[in-house]
């Protein structure tokens, strides 16, 4: 599967070779979207190697679909799901685990390209749930344009000792 989106975007399933690229954006991604939520000393100490290293397993094992996005030369956003890992989910339901960009392309329409292709693969009798921060805002309203809502679950990690809510959304 290849898609060629109106942008100069294409959608494709990532390779093992794309590991060290989707770690790069998923940690320029987070230093971009976290920055006012988490504190910079943690964001700065995300090591790039270990990230490489869990893409490189999870590319490897096979559990999840990642989709990446490449344009302009390189790869600009990713977007990786598979079965639900939640404690209720039902056998079948699917869980969006990361959809990421490089802030560079923030507002170009890669992510709804992205989430679009991963729908287009996704049964519409088939569930899907994500979990997004209580404050990202911006992703809310994204995940709502894509047919997602709230379901009133919400957990509490701890990141860098900093507890963040989570807010489960879901379709379908």
């Amino acid at each position: 599967m290849s898609v060629q989106t109106d942008s100069e975007v294409v959608i494709r399933p990532a390779a093992a070779d794309d590991a060290a690229s989707i770690a790069r954006v998923h940690l320029i991604s987070w230093k971009g979207a976290y920055a006012s939520v988490l504190p910079a000393e943690y964001l700065d100490s995300l090591d790039a190697a270990d990230r490489v290293a869990e893409w490189q397993r999870i590319l490897a094992e096979g559990s999840a679909t990642t989709l990446v996005a490449e344009g302009d030369g390189r790869l600009l956003g990713f977007a990786s799901y598979g079965p639900c890992r939640d404690e209720d989910a039902e056998d079948g339901d699917l869980e969006l685990y990361a959809i990421y960009l490089d802030p560079e392309a923030w507002g170009r329409g890669v992510a709804r390209e992205l989430m679009r292709t991963v729908l287009a693969d996704v049964p519409d009798d088939v569930p899907m749930s994500l979990w997004v921060l209580a404050q990202n805002d911006r992703a809310h309203h994204f995940y709502r344009r894509h047919g997602f809502h709230p379901d009133g679950i919400e957990r509490i990690d701890d990141i860098a000792d900093v507890p963040v809510t989570e807010v489960r959304f879901r379709r379908g």
